[in-house]
């Protein structure tokens, strides 16, 4: 509805124009404040899904370079001879997995192998020399009353076994010969050995022959040409060069191995 101040028409013209102005308006004030309101509207912004929490990322574990010890050469020249233990450090010495073994650590220049169910040992894990060698080593009984130290060696590819101290604490051979371990076969000695003292044991394999000497006393003297030489199936594990105790704790030290020339006898 018009105002009451607005002018009357004078004419038919002057209505058609005026009504025509009036039309104009109306579309042009019903339009244009939606055209505005879309036009002067902001900018819809997408939606954002809500961003993950960051996860801490675990810190990078990092590595401690651990110095190897110094290791024996890869080959033995003939007459040379080299630790295989440094007194500190087991070295290329391992715990052997027998199942039920003691505590294998370095304590005052020894590795010691502590009484087991039944056997306690570690295995050489380095080269080996197989044949024209001597292997030295000071051995002791810690505690028990079976062998202290059981040393594997290779007799080129055979491995025998030296027995110091077993079967009840004094039984000394090799296991085992043409299939008769230390207590059947030529080699038998029995020795009496005291806890706590220590015994220097030289091992000799030359083609012939297997000798072994405590305290320079010959122990081992056997002519295996023809032999048949292997080890009983409970040091299978020591192989090819390893030593174990059984039911006692044992010390080793001082563990060297020369390797000889072809003409030493």
């Amino acid at each position: 509805m018009l105002g009451n101040n607005w002018p009357r028409p004078r004419n038919r013209m002057q209505t058609c124009i005026m009504s025509l102005f009036l039309t104009i308006g109306l579309c042009l004030c019903g339009c244009h404040p939606a055209e505005r309101s879309q036009a002067g509207a902001p900018p819809r912004q997408p939606q954002t899904q809500p961003q993950a929490q960051a996860q801490t990322a675990p810190a990078p574990q990092v590595q401690v370079a651990q110095t190897p010890a110094r290791q024996p050469a890869a080959s033995v020249e003939a007459g040379q001879e080299i630790s295989l233990f440094d007194g500190s450090t087991l070295g290329q010495w391992k715990p052997t997995d027998f199942g039920g073994q003691g505590e294998v650590h370095v304590k005052d220049g020894a590795i010691y192998m502590e009484m087991g169910n039944y056997m306690t040992g570690i295995t050489w894990t380095g080269p080996v020399v197989k044949m024209n060698y001597e292997i030295t080593l000071d051995a002791m009984r810690a505690q028990g009353n079976d062998f202290f130290c059981g040393l594997t060696f290779p007799v080129g590819e055979n491995p025998c076994t030296l027995i110091l101290g077993g079967w009840g604490g004094s039984l000394c051979g090799l296991s085992s010969l043409d299939h008769f371990d230390a207590s059947e076969n030529e080699t038998t000695r029995m020795m009496k050995f005291e806890t706590g003292k220590w015994y220097h044991v030289r091992l000799r394999v030359v083609p012939d022959r297997i000798q072994a000497w405590l305290d320079d006393e010959n122990l081992v003297d056997v002519d295996i040409t023809g032999r048949k030489i292997d080890v009983r199936i409970e040091v299978e594990l020591s192989k090819p060069l390893g030593i174990a105790t059984y039911s006692t704790t044992g010390a080793v030290r001082n563990i060297r191995l020369k390797k000889l020339t072809e003409q030493v006898q």
